[in-house]
């Protein structure tokens, strides 16, 4: 075990200690760990137990985070641990998330580093669980990889408060961020949590201006209602319409199985944010669909093709179409 002193987090009275690194603000007793199991009170000090633990580090192509108007075309180096501060009970990667027992093996934040100069990636993509609860690896390892010239990349429930949050703003260049719902409710007793932290969350690093894209996995029964997704594309749409929107199809996993969504509703959805959003794209579906390409939103040239994770960028000069000249803001 590598553990490693937490941040963010109080000493009360009788060893008890309060996390204060997302919104649970967990008060732990001495012995025992906090809402994502990863956080332990070890006789009043709050310690991280997953510091440098990894359940999983591979190559991916930047579309695989989602990542569409980010290095397109690129590979970066993805890393994760065990553990989240959410109990989705659909949990596309429960094994990892949602057991305390996943193996796990240690890497230094400079071995991740020399790793990801080594194998030519663009930078380090902290993903496959919740980077939020492995906050000190995460800044420790990204301060490393900005100092290389690496970039840094989060792919995260957005389930933080805002101290920790703008900690992680000074180094890390592009966050997808999982809007898994738009119904306070149905975030309270599906996901445990609050939307309203989310939200929260999604205007800070927009404001800040860190590269943004946002996934909403529609996940049958729980959120493939057309009136929510208009409410999370009016919600996008008044904070910049050319935020990138990821709609990803959910299959069965973890504790939940009705069966996968409905693609028409998919594709409704698709045409109904085209209304009010210049680039929506389809996830988990068939390639032959739409929803892959990025086409320019003023005169509807195909800059660039998917087909998978296979990219081709086509008509790109910089971040601006090469047939009009508009600005598509993607980040090369």
């Amino acid at each position: 075990m590598n553990s490693h002193e937490a941040v963010f987090y109080e000493k009360l009275d009788r060893e008890i200690v309060r996390c204060g690194l997302c919104p649970h603000n967990c008060v732990i007793q001495k012995g025992k760990s906090g809402i994502c199991g990863t956080r332990k009170n070890d006789g009043g000090t709050l310690i991280s137990e997953i510091y440098g633990r990894l359940t999983a580090v591979a190559m991916d192509p930047i579309e695989k985070k989602p990542l569409y108007h980010f290095h397109p075309g690129s590979s970066i180096l993805s890393i994760g641990t065990k553990g989240c501060n959410m109990k989705c009970p659909y949990c596309q990667n429960w094994h990892i998330s949602q057991d305390p027992a996943a193996h796990t093996s240690y890497h230094s934040a400079e071995s991740i580093v020399e790793s990801a100069l080594r194998e030519g990636s663009i930078g380090i993509a902290y993903t496959y669980s919740e980077p939020i609860i492995w906050f000190e690896y995460v800044y420790d390892t990204s301060v490393l990889a900005r100092k290389k010239g690496l970039k840094n990349v989060m792919v995260t429930n957005g389930f933080i408060n805002r101290e920790p949050l703008d900690r992680l703003l000074e180094v890390v260049d592009a966050m997808n961020i999982d809007l898994k719902t738009f119904r306070e409710e149905t975030m309270r007793t599906v996901q445990k949590a609050r939307l309203a932290d989310v939200i929260a969350t999604i205007k800070r690093v927009y404001e800040k201006g860190c590269h943004i894209e946002l996934t909403t996995l529609v996940v049958t029964g729980i959120n493939d209602d057309l009136n929510e997704m208009r409410d999370i594309i009016d919600f996008i749409s008044s904070i910049d319409r050319n935020i990138p929107w990821h709609i990803s199809r959910y299959y069965p996993s973890y504790k939940y199985d009705r069966k996968a969504t409905d693609i028409h509703f998919m594709t409704k959805v698709h045409e109904e944010a085209e209304k009010k959003l210049n680039f929506v794209y389809c996830g988990n579906i068939p390639a032959g669909e739409q929803g892959h390409d990025t086409h320019c939103p003023s005169c509807g040239a195909t800059v660039i093709r998917r087909s998978g994770y296979f990219t081709k960028v086509e008509q790109l000069n910089g971040s601006a179409c090469s047939a009009c000249g508009h600005d598509l803001r993607i980040v090369r």
